[in-house]
């Protein structure tokens, strides 16, 4: 593996140099090219991926599967809910290292993109032969997964906020 100082990486912040090695083991570095998926919407997943270099966008189809709206006309039926760079690192995939179900979102590849990946089977095994560190790493991404549904819950107030007074308007 490229020289990558993964003391650098937020989600191992706190680590000490010999648990930084043992988790540099796990991971592997992956190049996806400008335009590619690097994970779809609706499939299942089990890897979790830093970005390293390049940018990226994360979109949500904004229809459920086979669920039309006739009056809505749109001109793309995702929903961009971020743009990021490798400038602090950005974790995606998450969730799915952690229960294996399906992706919730597409990302893109907006430039050439070097990622830092690891699965299930690899994580969870570093966290069988190092307890106290694996208890570290998912502490980690549990912070993260919380932080995410606070953010998703203020938007979903909003949203049914902004949707009741549409509809209210419309009735008037």
């Amino acid at each position: 593996m490229s020289g990558l100082d993964f003391t650098a990486i937020p989600v191992f912040e706190g680590l000490s140099g010999d648990e930084i090695a043992k988790v540099r083991e796990i991971f592997r570095e992956e190049t996806r090219p400008l335009g590619s998926i690097v994970v779809a919407e609706g499939q299942t997943g089990d890897e979790m991926f830093i970005l390293v270099r390049g940018r990226v966008q994360i979109s949500k189809a904004m229809l459920m599967a086979g669920m039309s709206v006739p009056l809505l006309s749109m001109e793309s039926p995702r929903k961009v809910l971020a743009t990021l760079d490798a400038e602090c690192f950005p974790v995606f995939g998450e969730v799915a290292l952690i229960d294996s179900d399906l992706r919730s979102a597409t990302v893109v590849a907006l430039s050439d993109c070097l990622f830092l990946v690891t699965g299930r089977a690899a994580f969870f095994g570093l966290a069988q032969r190092e307890p106290a560190l694996g208890v570290k790493l998912l502490l980690t991404i549990g912070r993260r997964m919380a932080a995410t549904i606070r953010r998703t819950n203020a938007e979903v107030v909003k949203l049914t906020t902004a949707l009741a007074l549409s509809l209210r308007k419309s009735i008037a």
